[in-house]
């Protein structure tokens, strides 16, 4: 079942990467860097913002 995020965490989160906002994409529970081509997990509702753990997305 995917969880949804506090949209006051999600407006405080930005890609380590570009700093940019990012998306959230609640059916993969991944935050979405489109700038970076990144998707960060979310894992039991806490958002993982390392670099490499995030998987790479085509443009």
């Amino acid at each position: 079942m995917a969880q949804d995020l506090d949209p006051r965490l999600l407006s405080m989160l930005v890609c380590p990467v570009t700093k940019e906002a990012l998306i959230y994409d609640r059916a993969a529970q991944e935050l979405i860097s489109k700038g970076a081509g990144l998707a960060y997990p979310v894992r039991d509702g806490i958002p993982v913002m390392l670099p490499e753990e995030a998987r790479r997305i085509a443009d």
